[in-house]
């Protein structure tokens, strides 16, 4: 009888791994991308430079008018989007999408992640990116602390040597500019450990953008959790949700605890049957 259940609990298992891999090749737990793809010259774009370093010591002036030092900013995972203020294209949908986005994000800006919005029309001056920091902290609608997102303005050289090192290539056309529309997160110490495309940002992939950026020994625990139960699409660019692995993982913890009980209930049995002389 006990033999007959447990060739009973491994059929099973192996009918629900089946229906678990035909829905997942069928059916894939493919999130929304919200990317946003845009014809440009060859002279703009971005290509990809994951695990290079963003150089730290560049000085930008931030909305106050005072220098700072990217290191004096960076000292948390921290998203960085290139854009310029005077833009009332996709730069401000860009900054936008992510005042909304910030809100619900489950970290605690300014000592968890930081936000930094940096021009790369160095034409551009420190009171225009306080106005542009006082929009969209007051889109939120919702408590955020001032040092949680900064806005930057720099020269020419310091801006080029931090979009560079980003891949990050735009073009000036008269008072506009041709640029991809992307941001970038970094680590503690610079490291690009994503891009994030479009002006469209969700909670959930910036969260798990800047848990990949963490570092310490919570930070690699977390970070081997977010691996195990999801994967970042680079067609879609956004995280998707490792259905099969999760499912199959339940799916034998089950089998593997109904098996034992089947196992510890049959040997008590055996123990506690009465001895007939």
């Amino acid at each position: 009888m006990k033999t007959r259940y447990i060739f009973r609990t491994l059929a099973l298992t192996g009918v629900l791994l089946g229906v678990l891999l035909w829905s997942e090749c069928r059916f894939p737990a493919r999130l929304s991308a919200h990317s946003l793809h845009e014809e440009t010259p060859a002279t703009t774009g971005l290509d990809e430079r994951l695990g290079a370093k963003i150089p730290l010591d560049l000085t930008f002036r931030d909305e106050t008018g005072r220098p700072v030092r990217l290191s004096d900013l960076v000292t948390v995972p921290t998203v960085i989007l290139p854009v310029y203020y005077g833009c009332t294209n996709v730069c401000s949908y860009l900054q936008g999408g992510m005042a909304s986005a910030l809100p619900a994000v489950r970290r605690k800006a300014g000592a968890d992640y930081r936000v930094i919005s940096v021009s790369f029309d160095e034409t551009e001056t420190p009171a225009m990116a306080a106005r542009a920091k006082r929009m969209h902290l007051a889109a939120m609608n919702a408590p955020f602390p001032a040092d949680g997102w900064r806005f930057l303005t720099g020269d020419p050289a310091n801006i080029r040597r931090l979009t560079d090192a980003a891949g990050y290539r735009f073009q000036r056309k008269g008072r506009d500019f041709l640029h991809p529309v992307a941001s970038f997160v970094v680590a503690r110490d610079g490291t690009i450990v994503r891009y994030l495309y479009g002006t469209s940002f969700l909670p959930k992939d910036l969260t798990l953008a800047l848990l990949e950026a963490q570092s310490g020994t919570v930070g690699a625990t977390i970070r081997k959790v977010v691996g195990f139960c999801f994967s970042f699409d680079p067609a879609g660019k956004t995280y998707v949700f490792k259905l099969l692995r999760v499912s199959a993982t339940i799916v034998f913890l089950i089998a593997g605890g109904f098996l034992c009980y089947l196992l510890l209930t049959g040997r008590s049995r055996r123990h506690g049957a009465p001895r007939h002389p």
